[in-house]
């Protein structure tokens, strides 16, 4: 599909074997590429996520386009590096729980413009990845969920940016509950910029990468950098606050009675400790 919209793309420079990167004049197309396991967020996919970026924003490219490839957009963690999270050490756990703060950070404060084009389901990491473009639009078939809740986890990292997209009582609906919504519901709640057919959603997302481009890079450019910098000092320190949270949560009776029972596909048995 992606072939009939962009025509005259040409295709990544690093050899990625998570995701897909290809460019189109102006217009940088991410395509997360693990279908088999619903683009779920390992650490070689972070990893490639940064190497995109760094290789976008040295390229000539003034928007970017993330998208998912299969049914989904992104489910979240990978159920491998979930189930090793349970064994890791204090300090393991703090450097992964950094290393997933850094890639939101690397993608919320991205230079140049960003559309998120959610095609199907976009669930705890996956979430924060659709939400934290510029722009997100969302396939009629897309499901929005912030469901860390149900394992025994916090949504510690997203929900400093939740909190100035939604804003306080929807975030602590969302995060609290950890319910899953649909595409209609995340756009009147503010996540989203637009709902389409899902025919319609890499067109339209293209359409509107080409609008943006049209404009001057260097206003696109210095009007991301104001933005960012009316927020970026208390964002950061609600960042620290979150992973010294997120590391926190992990070391809890709780946390591994919610991972343990989720990959066993059981109903845990919680003790609040």
């Amino acid at each position: 599909m992606r072939s009939s919209v962009i025509k005259g793309m040409s295709q990544q420079h690093h050899p990625y074997t998570t995701l897909t990167l290809a460019y189109d004049g102006a217009i940088a197309t991410v395509t997360l590429n693990r279908p088999d396991k619903r683009n779920a967020i390992s650490h070689e996919l972070i990893e490639e996520i940064h190497l995109a970026l760094q290789e976008i924003e040295a390229s000539p490219a003034q928007v970017l386009i993330l998208t998912g490839s299969g049914v989904a957009f992104c489910s979240g963690m990978d159920l491998d590096n979930l189930r090793q999270l349970t064994k890791l050490t204090a300090d393991e756990n703090r450097a992964d729980s950094e290393r997933m703060a850094h890639m939101f950070r690397a993608l919320y404060g991205f230079p140049k413009v960003t559309i998120a084009a959610v095609n199907g389901p976009a669930i705890a990491g996956g979430c924060g990845l659709a939400t934290l473009c510029d722009f997100t639009l969302a396939s009629t078939e897309a499901k929005f969920g912030y469901t860390e809740v149900r394992i025994g986890f916090v949504p510690a990292i997203v929900s400093a940016f939740l909190l100035r997209q939604v804003g306080e009582k929807h975030a602590r609906d969302l995060l609290l509950t950890g319910r899953v919504i649909d595409a209609e519901e995340a756009h009147r709640l503010g996540l989203v910029n637009e709902v389409v057919r899902p025919d319609s959603l890499l067109p339209r997302a293209y359409e509107l990468a080409k609008t943006l481009a049209a404009n001057s890079l260097a206003s696109l450019l210095a009007t991301k950098r104001l933005l960012q910098a009316f927020s970026q000092m208390e964002l950061e320190r609600q960042m620290a606050t979150a992973v010294d949270e997120n590391a926190r949560i992990r070391t809890t009776q709780d946390f591994r009675e919610g991972v343990s029972s989720f990959l066993e596909k059981r109903t845990p048995n919680w003790t609040g400790r």
